[in-house]
């Protein structure tokens, strides 16, 4: 087996990283990184620059497209190939958050401003299907059949996607709102700060500002929902002279790998650890980086990890940069690396 390697990447953005994304396909090696530097870099090619901080960045339906999330309250489609940029819609705040959904041609956009867009991909110049939230989404992710949304008050909406691909093509006018699949309560006592979806689509996994991830099922029945957990991660111990205790850092970032259905974990405390969600065990946790851990994405095929590193906002905004910290790595996984105890 060969071993495990991990590489710097040259030339990171100049401000703190919001997202990472690989293209879909099991070939593909192009890493889509937005920034609060106000680019989106396409390792690869090139940057494409924008008016104001992109939250959030996904490819859509091949290697070609990409969508961005805007703190000018923009939705964007970018054509990778000729670098043209597109707005797909407005919100009436920033857009955390933007998904798409290959199985749907779907693209599903959340904002602070308490709504969720749904565009449908294939015919741009529909209006987006607008859903009204009861809180501010923080964290939004999609399975094959569903899509979680995280909100403030410990909210999590789920979505059924074919249900919103058909009020998409209701010919009533205007469509009819499509109700959550489910109304749950968060299993974490503190904000929601990333939500990642099985790639079975059997459930989800959530992380806390609060050094804490839970697992869920979606499945409703009492005995799929006896085997919900949470625990404890992302924390270092305190100097005795310091009182002891713990270090509790927030777990900035969850992504289950496309093959096996385990997944990784990033935090503050500048770790990135891998978990088996069936065993409920951590699998291994890499050296420390030198910064918290504020983005992770594995390619299609599950090879590669990357990850987007950069100092915390945990100490607030005034005085903040990024500049000259802000860091990508690139992690070749070995063949088992990510391989949990019940995985083929």
């Amino acid at each position: 087996m060969a071993p495990a390697t991990q590489f710097e990447v040259a030339q990171p953005p100049t401000d703190a990283i919001s997202a990472l994304a690989f293209a879909p396909g099991p070939a593909s090696r192009r890493l889509l990184v937005s920034s609060w530097d106000k680019n989106v870099y396409l390792y690869e090619i090139g940057t494409f620059e924008h008016r104001a901080p992109v939250l959030d960045v996904c490819f859509g339906s091949g290697p070609e497209e990409a969508f961005t999330a805007g703190l000018d309250h923009q939705v964007k489609r970018i054509d990778l190939a000729t670098g043209e940029q597109t707005v797909v819609s407005k919100h009436s705040a920033a857009v955390r958050c933007v998904v798409y959904s290959s199985e749907h041609s779907i693209l599903i956009s959340a904002s602070w401003d308490s709504t969720l867009h749904v565009h449908n991909t294939a015919n741009p110049s529909q209006p987006p299907l607008a859903i009204p939230l009861p809180g501010k989404p923080h964290a939004v992710a999609a399975s094959p059949s569903k899509v979680v949304v995280a909100m403030t008050a410990r909210l999590v909406h789920i979505y059924d996607l074919p249900t919103l691909a058909s009020a998409l093509a209701s010919p009533q006018q205007p469509p009819p709102t499509p109700q959550p699949w489910q109304q749950r309560e968060s299993s974490l006592k503190f904000l929601t700060r990333a939500v990642a979806c099985m790639p079975n689509d059997a459930g989800y996994a959530t992380s806390s500002i609060e050094g804490r991830v839970a697992v869920e099922w979606f499945e409703d029945s009492a005995e799929s929902q006896a085997r919900k957990y949470a625990f404890k991660c992302h924390r270092q111990a305190a100097p005795e002279e310091e009182g002891g205790g713990d270090v509790v850092y927030p777990v900035n970032a969850l992504v289950f790998h496309p093959v096996h259905g385990t997944f990784a974990s990033g935090g503050g405390d500048g770790t990135v650890a891998l978990w088996d969600a069936e065993a409920k065990r951590r699998m291994r946790q890499y050296q420390r980086f030198p910064d918290g851990v504020a983005a992770l994405a594995f390619s299609a095929d599950g090879r590669y990890l990357a990850i987007g590193v950069c100092p915390g906002f945990e100490t607030g905004m005034e005085d903040y940069s990024g500049e000259g910290r802000t860091k990508l790595f690139i992690r070749e996984l070995g063949e088992t690396e990510a391989k949990g105890k019940g995985s083929k």
